[in-house]
Order: structure tokens, then sequence, then C-alpha cells
């Protein structure tokens, strides 16, 4: 069974695996990934992280190799919409996606939670130090994508699942005109 494991070596050495959580982003998910092997990606975060005693740590990687779940629209992409909430209690609210490519990445954070984090609710996939659980690649230059326009009114509004947030009419505007002309791949 692959465990994507990577130990470093030397004093103080850790181990980093892949937590079968984060092994749903492939090429073909609706996901950010990454275009190697899972070994690879170990090793890529074992070579940038800095240490930590905290729980969880985002670690920022170079962004080559990496793809978001994000796609420029064209007169060519296929939109779909469905009307749903993102999880029980929250409004529903029509939710678009679209076919296409992933863009590359510009900037990349992988979420890793060390053992004893994940092993309080039995989330943890390995017996390694650390697990990889997330990569959030990001196809702006800025490091990431706005919140979607109704993300940043629910945050606006304190709606269930929304957290309070205030936003200038810049903010909303360039929001409103990024999703305009793209979607999450669906």
């Amino acid at each position: 069974m692959f465990l994507g494991l990577v130990r470093s070596q030397g004093v103080g050495s850790m181990e980093i695996a892949i937590n079968s959580f984060c092994k749903r982003q492939t090429p073909e998910s609706k996901y950010s990934h990454f275009d190697g092997t899972w070994d690879e990606l170990a090793g890529l975060v074992q070579n940038h992280f800095n240490g930590s005693d905290k729980g969880v740590v985002a670690v920022d990687v170079p962004a080559e190799g990496f793809f978001s779940g994000v796609s420029k629209l064209t007169e060519e992409s296929k939109l779909s919409a469905e009307f749903s909430a993102r999880r029980k209690g929250e409004e529903p609210y029509v939710q678009f996606t679209a076919t296409g490519n992933k863009l590359p990445a510009q900037s990349v954070k992988v979420i890793i939670y060390s053992h004893e984090t994940l092993a309080k609710d039995g989330d943890n996939s390995t017996e390694a130090d650390w697990e990889v659980v997330s990569i959030n690649a990001s196809a702006s230059a800025t490091g990431s994508e706005p919140l979607t326009p109704v993300a940043m009114a629910r945050n606006f509004l304190e709606m269930a699942g929304g957290t309070k947030k205030e936003y200038s009419a810049k903010e909303f505007a360039d929001s409103i005109l990024y999703w305009s002309q793209h979607a999450m791949i669906g």
C-alpha cells in the first residue's frame, strides 16, 4: 500500500506522508493537484517545511507542476449550475462550474497536519509525524482567487456559513469581474 512517505535524514528526523483525503486531488478531479508523484509531493513539502509546533501548517512550495481547480471561461466552455446548500443549515444558492482546463498555479500552499491533530478524531491515514491533507493551488498571481460574490455576501451579511467581514465596493467589484470570466472545474 502506497503511503507517500518521506523520511528526512539526520537529527530531528520526521516523516511526511500523504493523507488519504488529499489523494482525491488528481488531474481528473475538480480540485487543484500536483502533476507529479505522491512521493515527489511529500519530498517537496519536506524540503520547504521549516518545522512547527502547531498542529496545522501551510507550507509554501514553488508553483511549478501544480494546477488550480479554476478554469478561464471561453465561448467553448460548457457551464453547469446547481441550486444547493454547501451544508445543512445554510441557504441554498446557484453554484456554477465549467468544463475546461485547469489553470497552472501561480502560488501554492500545501496544508499539513501533525499526527497528534489528525489522530484526535481518527483522521490520520498513517503513523507519520505529519500528513499532507490539502493542496491549495491558486491561479491568481496575488496568491488566491477572490472569494465568490455569494461567499462575500454571506460573510458581509453574517448569514449561516459566513464569517463576519467588511468588504469595500472595489473588493465586491473585483470578485464579480473575476468570477464572470472564471469558474471552478465541474
